[in-house]
This record gives C-alpha cells, sequence and structure tokens, in this order.
C-alpha cells in the first residue's frame, strides 16, 4: 500500500521539484543580469525557458524587465516582481508576440519588440541612450545631458496596465484594464470609477464609484485635475495639489506600520483589490466590493446570483455549471430585421435587481407593461428591469449580465435572449453525439463486412487448391511489360 502511496506521490513531487529549480534558477539568472541597457542591445527568447527570462534588474534584484512566457508560445515583456513572478506591467498586453528565435527585443534608441519576418509588435518611439529600471519597479528611457544628469523621456509608469504600485501616480489621462479587457478604472472630476464594457461601439457602465470625501482638503475647480497614489502608508490617497489627500481610501494595514511592497491590481472579475509582498506571499490588503453579488457578472451572462448562495440562471429550466454559461454570450442589438422577427425569445424573471442599478440611468413607467414595452419598441434595448414601488424603469443598452435575486417580487427583469444562438449551441451537441454513436456503427458493420469476406475467400482458396485449381509455381507479375507482350502475342494468333 505504501508502495502504491510513493508511486502516486512522486510524479508530483519531481513536477514541484522541477518547477521550483526552474523559478530559482531565473531568480539567480536576475542577480546577474544587465542593470543598464545600452544602443545597440538586442535579445531573443530561449526556448528552454519556461517562466520567465531576465533581461535587465532593479538595483536590489526585487524587479526586472524579463520575457514572460504566456500559454507556453507567446511573449511579453513585462516588469516582474521577481520574489513571486507576478507581473506588475506588460509592454504589449493585447497583441502578444511568438516564443520563437524570430522575435527579437532590441534598443536603438527606442526599446522595440518586433519580429523581421512580419512586423513591429511594440516600441516607444523614442531617441534615448539607455534603459534603466528603478527600485519602484518603474522602467525609464532616459537621454544623457552629460556625465552625471539625464532626462526621462519615456517611463513604464505613464502606461499602467492593470495594476499600480506603491508611490506610482494614476492620473486622469491614464486607465487600468483588466486582464480580460472587460473591465476599467479610471477617475473623474471627483471620483474613482469602475466601468464594465460589455458591449463594443457603445458607451461603458459604471459599476462602481468612490466619491472624494474632501475632508482634510477641497477639490477647487479649475486647479487641475485629480490624481490617486498608493502610499505607503497603506491607503490609497486622491490628490489634486500638494500633498495632502482630498480623500483616503484605507487599506487593511492602514496606520499599522507593515515591511512590505504594496499593489493595487484591478482583477478579472472586475474587482479592484490591494495587496501586500509579505516575504512569501500576497496578502489580501484591501477589497472595494466585498460582495459578490456586487460584481459586474459573477454568475456570467443571463445569470442570477443568490446572495450567501451561489449562482443559478435566469432561466430556471437551465441548469447553473461554472464551466458552462447559462446563455451563449452575444454582441450587436436586435435591429436588424431577421434578428427583430426571427431570432429572439423573451424570458421575464421576477424577484431580480441590478447590483449597481444606483449608478444607472432609468426612466419613470407607470407600469411594468409600459416600461417592457420601452424596451421591445427599442432595437438596441436588451432588456429591462422594473420596480413597482419606485416605478424605476431600467433600460439595459448591452447583452445581458449577472442579476440578483431579491425577496420582492415586484421588481421584474423583462430579458431578449437570442434564441438562434441558444439553439445552435444544444444542436450542435446532440448532432455531434449522433454522429459519433452513427460513425460508431458504421465502422462496426464495416469491420464485420470485412471480417466475413475475408473468412469466405480464405474457405474458398482451400477449396480451390484441394480442387487442383491452382498449380504451384513462381509468382507472376500481371501488370509487367514481359507479361503483357507474351498476352498481346497470343491475342493475335
Amino acid at each position: 500500500m505504501d508502495g502504491l502511496i510513493n508511486s502516486a506521490i512522486r510524479p508530483c513531487e519531481t513536477q514541484l521539484l522541477l518547477f521550483t529549480t526552474s523559478i530559482l534558477f531565473a531568480y539567480i539568472t536576475t542577480l546577474s543580469t544587465a542593470q543598464v541597457l545600452q544602443r545597440g542591445f538586442k535579445a531573443t527568447p530561449n526556448p528552454k525557458v519556461s517562466t520567465f527570462q531576465p533581461l535587465l534588474n532593479d538595483s536590489t534584484g526585487n524587479f526586472s524587465l524579463a520575457f514572460l512566457r504566456v500559454n507556453k508560445t507567446q511573449l511579453a515583456l513585462a516588469v516582474l516582481h521577481v520574489p513571486s513572478s507576478e507581473p506588475l506591467w506588460l509592454a504589449n498586453p493585447t497583441e502578444l508576440a511568438s516564443w520563437s528565435d524570430h522575435t527579437q527585443l532590441f534598443f536603438n534608441g527606442s526599446l522595440v519588440i518586433s519580429d523581421p519576418h512580419s512586423r513591429v509588435f511594440w516600441s516607444t518611439r523614442t531617441n534615448g541612450d539607455l534603459v534603466t529600471l528603478l527600485n519602484s519597479s518603474n522602467l525609464q528611457i532616459q537621454k544623457k545631458l552629460d556625465q552625471a544628469a539625464s532626462s526621462v523621456l519615456w517611463q513604464s509608469f505613464d502606461f499602467p496596465t492593470d495594476t499600480l504600485v506603491e508611490n506610482q501616480n494614476f492620473t486622469a489621462s491614464q486607465s487600468l484594464i483588466s486582464q480580460n479587457g472587460l473591465y476599467s478604472m479610471r477617475l473623474g472630476s471627483n471620483f474613482i470609477g469602475l466601468y464594465a464594457n460589455f458591449q463594443e461601439k457603445y458607451d461603458d457602465q459604471i459599476y462602481w464609484k468612490h466619491r472624494a470625501l474632501e475632508a482634510k482638503a477641497e477639490i477647487v475647480e479649475g486647479q487641475g485635475p485629480i490624481y490617486v497614489r498608493v502610499n505607503s502608508d497603506g491607503y490609497l490617497g486622491m490628490y489634486q495639489k500638494g500633498s495632502i489627500p482630498v480623500d483616503v481610501e484605507p487599506f487593511n494595514s492602514f496606520q499599522r506600520p507593515i515591511d512590505g511592497f504594496l499593489r493595487l491590481r484591478l482583477e478579472p472579475d472586475g474587482d479592484l483589490k490591494g495587496y501586500y509582498w509579505e516575504g512569501s506571499s500576497w496578502i489580501l490588503n484591501y477589497q472595494a466590493i466585498s460582495d459578490p453579488c456586487e460584481l459586474p457578472s459573477p454568475c456570467g451572462p443571463y445569470g442570477l446570483c443568490m446572495p450567501g448562495s451561489g449562482c443559478s440562471c435566469l432561466d430556471n429550466r437551465t441548469e447553473f455549471r461554472s464551466d458552462v454559461e447559462c446563455a451563449p454570450v452575444e454582441t450587436g442589438d436586435f435591429c436588424g430585421e431577421k434578428v427583430m422577427k426571427d431570432n429572439f425569445k423573451v424570458l421575464t424573471r421576477s424577484g431580480v435587481e441590478l447590483p449597481y442599478k444606483e449608478l444607472m440611468q432609468y426612466e419613470t413607467a407607470s407600469s411594468l407593461e409600459q416600461c417592457q414595452g420601452l424596451c421591445d419598441n427599442n432595437c438596441s434595448c436588451w432588456g429591462a428591469v422594473y420596480n413597482n414601488a419606485s416605478r424605476f424603469c431600467y433600460l439595459l443598452d448591452y447583452p445581458i449580465q449577472t442579476l440578483v435575486a431579491v425577496g420582492d417580487e415586484s421588481k421584474v427583469g423583462y430579458f431578449k435572449v437570442r434564441e438562434g444562438a441558444g439553439k445552435r449551441r444544444k444542436r450542435n451537441v446532440g448532432v455531434a453525439v449522433v454522429y459519433a454513436v452513427v460513425g460508431g456503427v458504421i465502422a462496426v458493420f464495416i469491420g464485420l463486412i470485412g471480417f466475413w469476406t475475408y473468412r469466405t475467400w480464405i474457405r474458398r482458396k482451400r477449396t480451390r487448391e484441394e480442387e487442383g485449381e491452382f498449380s504451384p509455381g513462381p509468382y507472376k507479375n500481371l501488370g509487367s511489360a514481359s507479361f503483357k507482350s507474351i498476352e498481346m502475342s497470343s491475342s493475335s494468333r
């Protein structure tokens, strides 16, 4: 028994050892990596690297500019937190290069990722003299002014991806974009907003908003836009001018000294979370949305989030599964003639409301029927949620996402569903199963016929041999030229 257990555990231990060894090798390699890149620098990805390939370090060795391997075959240029291998910034998050010897990073005044056989993937478009990585994880391209001074032409802190680190300013001209591209963080005139991009070519839907309290300083109109910064004392500060914040959004570590690096990330589920590094792992330090049902789409399209009870589907006939959506993700609208007449059905559900209705626009309707009519007569409307008490009618101009279950049956949802897409999906699965079964039956049938034919041929051959029909002699190639010439000469006689 012990032998069986040991044999089952050994492969896992081997894989863990190999993974740990690769991380350790990458970490040790960073210790000898350059701290400045000069003009003429070139690098290509190493095919033996499975995690990341360091190219440039900060002076502490905590951060590294590196080739990051993504999905085994793709390459991202990233600034990493080396002890955790966590990417803090990506140069080309939406258009990754391939992990091959054709891909090249070089510095000729600009930092460039290219494939000489195809195209340039990313470039800083600068005319600098050197590339350096600061202890803050800020990657900079600098121009030398003299032996002792230089100016900054470009820096990664001006182009954040999904993460802010401590002491990094985030301005109104910037945005954080989640890894899946669905969610963004942006600044308004006096607030921080989180937005969902559920429908292309339409305005993003705001689903979380934190307004400045202005407790210690006021926002003065005309004095410039606000900006935010993750303060090393453990809070997200909102500023306009000077060092006094107009708002403080505290982390769990606020006013509690910690010896750890802070970062803030917009997660793929749309939540905004803060962490600090405690030496061996990242500790959750802040969470903008603590209730899962208040996230923009925790149960997926046409899902229903039940507080404290998980997820189900708006359509009671469809069973919720984490690996299968309640309804297919759709884009576009219902404005095409064919779509309007033939390709959608209506789903209604009582006891539901929107998770962020306080941030949505609404119209006043005297009845549920009037609210439904407002959506039914609008081909860009995907659904409506009506509150019979307040008479508020919320119209949705994007594909239906997760709704929240409530005990009030007077809150009713009216939703359009692309009927064709759902049926096609189910039909394709059914057809695939039928084809597989029929194919298997046909294969067995053909096999039986072939076996029966072979047995029959063997029996006949033996019978003919016993009757002397086949005389012994050498094998003749009936397709050979010599045999054909004999056959022709015999026929000519």
